[in-house]
């Protein structure tokens, strides 16, 4: 039987859901290839886990479904996504401590949300000025 893992990421208000089954290393993200996925930027931060893998990325077939945020955000919660997976799946501790030495935020969520606008006011932190003339 294959082994199959199911793992998400979040960063601000995006969230990627990522599949990992055993396979030739086949990297989709919203039924994209991984090599056409645009902007450039946002696939070099994807392969970022993969290249640390090494070996075990070619091994395994990886499918992200991601929705919400930007596209840096979608960017960054997918990248957390494949990097968990791959760490799930492997079971190493010494790729977990990989990914740990090279960006803490390849397997810790950003818990970082924006802060909501306040009633009567313009902005969330910003108060209505008085002027008592």
């Amino acid at each position: 039987m294959k082994k199959v893992v199911h793992v998400s990421g979040k960063r601000k208000k995006a969230i990627a859901r990522a599949t990992l089954k055993e396979g030739k290393g086949i990297i989709k993200i919203n039924n994209q290839p991984l090599d056409i996925y645009q902007p450039e930027i946002a696939r070099m931060k994807i392969t970022e886990p993969l290249l640390i893998s090494g070996n075990l990325a070619k091994t395994v077939n990886i499918k992200v479904n991601v929705m919400g945020g930007g596209w840096q955000a979608q960017a960054e919660a997918s990248r957390l996504a494949i990097a968990k997976a791959l760490v799930e799946f492997s079971g190493s501790k010494s790729l977990k401590q990989q990914f740990l030495d090279y960006d803490r935020h390849l397997l810790v969520a950003d818990v970082r949300r924006n802060e909501p606008h306040k009633p009567n006011d313009s902005k969330p932190r910003a108060k209505r000025q008085k002027s008592y003339r």
